[in-house]
């Protein structure tokens, strides 16, 4: 969470944690500016609400936002301090009276609510702590969000709700403007992935546009997939503000991984840990040689066309009809049928930089892949650059985590 501080880290990386009950593990944020921040920002101010019973053993401090605020982001948590205390909790309330939903961090310090809130709306917030002695103190303060702001940044998922997809898939959420570098932990925080089975993984800044979830190894089949993003109204950087909160419900279909080895010029199609198909290929010439690494199925078409005149120019270039078409990486790599090198899959490597398979087995293999299913090439000239497609897999898990702004111990 965000403090009164000069300076901080630009550089903290780590891992989250993904499993199938994290409402407790919400971290939060309540601030819109970086250093010297405003009087309901985090830390004891003056006007903060303290203890209402001094007689009782517990006390509590509301830390922000401070009584009395305004102008606080609409994304704003409470956060607090608490002495003595047996059991805690908050209650925060508009106006008119409605209880607004949310929940209490691990080290019931900090409550978020479950959505934004209202701008320009006025709210009283209020901590009870309870003592052993079973008296309980109580803290309150009311402030008042600000107006909504001209400058918001949208918040957006690839994927969508009820989309079943491979074992490969990252989860990629894409930002309307840059966030800059030294807001992106506060932006992390605010984006939670449960699953069920549980399993470890981390949040990645792909750019300062997106960023990408992949866990440490392939998803597990059938995982139950929920991301929530709680940005709306989230201070994202030269008063820009987070346009909208987003949540995602997906699943993780079965484990169907391919692999492709040069030397034997032989594709392994196995799923679920079980080889169901050896599939003859033809790879990239040495001129224009295949990429080695582990890309992921990013688009299919039935049928399309390739077209590489404006690429490689009248000589060169080619227009050519294209079944079974599975898009790997930005560059115009493919797995595809083709039934002009039939005679050399298996033997010779023809093409101009894809994975060509037969038509029967393009056919075959169409019908068994999904958006996100890997693959990984393997013995060619050309190892496979990062960005190239979705990448998130062709580098360690280590070296992923480093991409993340937010380390473990601060989740």
């Amino acid at each position: 969470m965000l403090s009164s501080r000069g300076h901080r880290s630009t550089r903290r990386r780590g891992v989250v944690l993904a499993a199938a009950v994290m409402a407790g593990l919400l971290s939060v944020t309540a601030a819109c500016s970086k250093g010297g921040g405003p009087a309901w920002q985090n830390g004891a101010q003056p006007g903060s609400s303290q203890s209402a019973q001094p007689d009782t053993k517990a006390k509590a401090t509301i830390t922000g936002p401070a009584a009395n605020a305004n102008d606080v982001p609409a994304s704003a948590a409470i956060t607090f301090e608490t002495v003595d205390a047996v059991d805690t909790s908050v209650e925060l309330k508009s106006a008119d009276g409605d209880t607004v939903e949310g929940t209490l961090a691990a080290d019931k310090k900090s409550w978020l609510p479950t959505g934004a809130l209202k701008w320009g709306a006025t709210y009283t917030a209020t901590v009870s702590a309870t003592g052993d002695d079973g008296k309980t103190a109580t803290a309150e303060s009311t402030f008042t969000t600000m107006a909504k702001p001209a400058n918001t940044i949208s918040v957006s998922s690839f994927l969508g709700d009820n989309a079943v997809v491979g074992v490969g898939m990252p989860m990629i959420v894409k930002f309307g403007r840059a966030i800059p570098e030294d807001y992106r932990d506060d932006v992390q925080k605010r984006m939670k992935v449960t699953t069920e089975p549980a399993q470890t993984g981390t949040w990645a800044w792909i750019s300062p546009t997106e960023i990408h979830f992949r866990p440490k190894e392939f998803w597990k089949a059938n995982t139950k997939v929920h991301y929530k993003l709680q940005t709306g109204g989230l201070p994202m950087g030269n008063g820009w503000f987070g346009r909208n909160d987003l949540t995602v419900d997906l699943k993780i279909g079965p484990s169907l991984v391919m692999t492709v080895d040069n030397k034997t010029k032989r594709m392994t199609v196995t799923k679920d840990g079980k080889v169901i198909k050896t599939i003859k290929v033809s790879l990239g010439k040495k001129t224009t040689p295949s990429s080695s690494g582990t890309m992921i199925v990013i688009e299919k078409k039935r049928k399309t066309v390739f077209d590489t005149f404006e690429e490689l120019g009248p000589d060169d270039g080619y227009r050519t009809d294209i079944d079974f078409a599975q898009r790997l990486t930005w560059g115009g790599e493919f797995i595809h049928a083709a039934p002009w090198s039939e005679g050399q899959q298996g033997s010779v490597n023809v093409s101009h930089g894809c994975v060509n398979v037969s038509m029967k087995d393009g056919e075959w293999l169409f019908g068994q892949t999904r958006i996100g299913d890997p693959i990984t090439v393997k013995g060619t000239e050309r190892k496979l650059e990062n960005g190239n497609g979705w990448t998130d897999w062709n580098m360690s898990f280590a070296d992923y985590a480093k991409m993340s702004a937010v380390p473990l111990s601060d989740q």
